[in-house]
């Protein structure tokens, strides 16, 4: 074990990191405060927390020596996945580099069983700091475990949003010219379809188009095998592919419905393993789901939930609906936005007037701050009207008067007249309102 260890830290030292590209995270403010808390930097495989360590690692290292800053990635295939691995970690490095590490930077550490009593005991018994990363929810503040309760902060990392996206691409301007700068604005718009229809995961961004879906197709695979399977045991391979390609495909789920679809396709489950597989999968963050908003929980139970997709490339690379329904793509891209960027998100149904709303943003203190509609197209007026309807219902109900509709191009401010309240809607191209979030 020793062995495999100074091997590790002797190619740490002699890795030249790679140059970057500017994201909306930072890890280094994390590290500098007088507390010394454990950062757990949490989020779905391949959104970059690997790339954020290495980033944080070129700051550490123009104040400490390389040494005294140390990165391992636990998904080394070399590394047996043994707690005696953490044991020797510091001794090791002592007598590699006759000094203590500063800062651990410990990708992946999920993977060693007992992990977080080691973590603890390194916070409390020494002054290094120590950075961690997971690619599912036992990284998370809701199942972190409990040795390191009140003694870790985290950071969820999401896919790039549309900023990083264009940064990405190399593309940098100022946003108070895009209306004036027809080229510009044209540039921006392709860009926007790009990412509708491959996402905002790092890789596949900035690959070659023809890579594009085997590249997201073997990170599904790998999902499946590592994040959900290896992780809780699973030997059933085909229910978890088959679930994962039904919530793809699917925008409202419910435990018997999809049972029931199963059963169809000659799949036996019960409930009680659908259920449970479900909560796997959003264990991994690939699916992520909105409870039907009410101020009651009994109510929200009630109501199916709707299943997002945590990138839009999935829905391209493997769902059947991905290449010809544009409005499936756009719903998702917004959601994909509101949940990275809001504390709670939900939908809104009113069953007596089959009224709903896409989208429902309440804030800390419990108030519901925007309802949103995403509508790809408008042109529809019978349509359109019902969806204000639904909006202005809400409104009134929830007591929120910030009403946005999400469109692919129309802009506009609409004071609907003929409904009795004065409340104004703003009509917001989703291209131009991902720039400004």
């Amino acid at each position: 074990m020793n062995k495999i260890i100074k091997e590790l830290l002797n190619e740490w030292k002699q890795r030249r990191l790679p140059s970057f590209i500017e994201r909306r995270y930072d890890l280094q403010p994390y590290t500098e405060g007088k507390l010394n808390k454990v950062i757990a930097v949490s989020g779905f495989r391949r959104v970059g927390k690997t790339f954020l360590l290495y980033d944080l690692a070129n700051k550490l290292i123009k104040k400490y020596k390389k040494e005294e800053v140390i990165y391992i990635n636990f998904e080394d295939e070399r590394i047996q996945p043994d707690i005696s691995l953490l044991t020797n970690l510091i001794p090791a490095i002592k007598e590699t580099f006759g000094i203590e590490p500063k800062y651990l930077l410990l990708d992946e550490i999920q993977v060693i069983p007992g992990w977080s009593k080691w973590v603890r005991r390194i916070n409390e018994s020494t002054e290094i700091r120590i950075v961690i990363t997971g690619s599912n929810s036992k990284m998370s503040s809701f199942e972190i475990p409990t040795e390191l309760r009140g003694r870790f902060i985290e950071l969820h990392i999401f896919p790039l949003d549309f900023k990083e996206y264009l940064r990405f691409r190399d593309l940098h301007f100022d946003q108070k010219n895009i209306d004036t700068d027809i080229n510009l604005k044209s540039t921006i718009i392709n860009c926007y379809n790009e990412y509708l229809t491959w996402g905002g995961l790092p890789e596949p961004v900035i690959c070659e188009e023809f890579k594009k879906k085997e590249l997201l197709q073997s990170y599904f695979r790998t999902v499946i095998d590592r994040d959900i399977s290896e992780h809780y045991n699973i030997n059933n391979d085909t229910l978890l592919k088959y679930l994962l390609l039904q919530l793809i495909n699917s925008r409202t789920i419910t435990i018997t419905k999809l049972t029931n679809t199963l059963k169809s396709s000659q799949i036996n489950a019960s409930k009680t393993t659908v259920s449970k597989y479900i909560n796997y999968i959003e264990g991994s963050y690939f699916i992520d789901f909105l409870k039907c908003f009410s101020y009651k929980i009994k109510d929200q139970m009630m109501h199916p939930r709707k299943a997002y997709c945590i990138d839009n490339g999935f829905i391209t690379a493997l769902s059947n609906v991905g290449s010809g329904n544009a409005g499936y793509l756009f719903e998702n891209a917004v959601a994909r936005t509101l949940i990275s960027k809001n504390e709670e998100v939900f939908y809104w149904k009113d069953i007596t007037n089959n009224y709903e709303v896409d989208f429902v943003i309440r804030n800390s203190k419990g108030n519901i701050q925007k309802l949103i509609q995403a509508f790809l197209d408008i042109s529809n007026p019978t349509t359109f009207n019902r969806e204000i309807r639904a909006l202005l219902f809400a409104s009134r109900e929830l007591h929120c008067k910030e009403l946005i509709i999400l469109t692919q191009t129309e802009e506009k401010i609409i004071s609907p007249e003929w409904y009795e309240m004065k409340e104004k809607i703003k009509v917001i191209p989703l291209w131009k309102y991902l720039l400004k979030e």
